[in-house]
């Protein structure tokens, strides 16, 4: 009896793990940083997907929340964790977390301004044209629809092979999991290379979780519109939190190679606003009012 009670137990145990796993699906973003230039760049984007929810980001960023965990956890008591390593891997391109949760009625977009959490809540206007045109598309079966958001025009192709009815981005709605999607102009473009199943969804990240307990505001709400104006404040001026706390240091500090703190944070802010300029060509074409 007493093993038949363990063997119970142990059955549900296993059926309970297995209902709150996730699945992981890889996908391959490339994409045009600049409206003015046909340069071409790559990132894997990520959307991990259980019974309740769904979250879209960059992978880099778990690769590097990852790698901050196990610095922290490896640090001793009362010293400072050694970040430098994670400081000399490759800048992340896509910073932004997009939330789902199911039934989808609305989409939970979040990300990081210099080192503030914003967020906001959007119900995307997206309405699926659906197509009778069918092919086969790595090992799925996928079908043809359009649709049309944040002023562009979008074809996408999605399997009902796999149980999701979501897909990279903001993009949901249709019955099926989208394998293919990206804009007639061939901007942005999301194509899915693989899948693998994990044990759950991290909904909060470190940084997220620093920045939560170092800070008064926390992730801070905004309306859509709103965000989008501090965005665009940022750009313009990416260095204005840095100035004005730079600002309050003695003026004839030195950096470690010798040169002042303002000529430093002169050229920093040159090559801030140069980078912006060059990545003009973001995956939503702004509202212009």
């Amino acid at each position: 009896m007493k093993k038949i009670l363990t063997l119970i137990f142990i059955t549900i145990l296993c059926i309970g793990n297995a209902q709150n796993s996730a699945h992981r699906f890889f996908y391959e973003l490339s994409y045009r940083p600049n409206k003015d230039s046909m340069r071409y760049e790559k990132e894997t984007m990520i959307l991990d997907i259980d019974k309740h929810q769904s979250v879209y980001q960059s992978y880099e960023l778990t690769v590097l929340d990852s790698l901050s965990n196990d610095i922290v956890s490896k640090s001793e008591n009362g010293t400072m964790p050694d970040f430098s390593t994670v400081q000399d891997r490759k800048p992340i391109s896509f910073s932004h977390r997009i939330f789902k949760k199911y039934p989808i009625q609305n989409v939970l977009y979040t990300d990081v301004v210099f080192n503030d959490d914003y967020s906001y809540l959007e119900t995307p206007s997206i309405t699926w044209t659906i197509s009778n045109e069918k092919r086969k598309m790595g090992n799925y079966v996928v079908q043809k629809a359009e649709t049309a958001y944040g002023g562009r025009q979008w074809t996408a192709w999605f399997t009902t092979d796999l149980p999701f009815q979501d897909g990279p981005y903001k993009f949901y709605g249709l019955p099926g999991l989208i394998i293919q999607i990206e804009d007639t102009e061939k901007n942005y473009s999301w194509e899915l290379k693989g899948n693998r199943k994990i044990n759950q969804i991290k909904n909060i990240l470190l940084l997220e979780k620093f920045n939560k307990k170092n800070s008064n505001s926390g992730m801070r709400q905004l309306s859509k519109e709103k965000f989008e104006e501090k965005y665009n404040e940022y750009k313009k001026d990416p260095f204005a939190q840095i100035r004005q706390m730079a600002s309050q240091l003695p003026s004839d500090m030195k950096l470690p190679d010798g040169s002042s703190v303002t000529d430093g944070m002169r050229e920093a802010d040159k090559r801030a606003k140069e980078m912006a300029k060059r990545n003009n060509n973001s995956i939503e074409i702004p509202h212009k009012n």
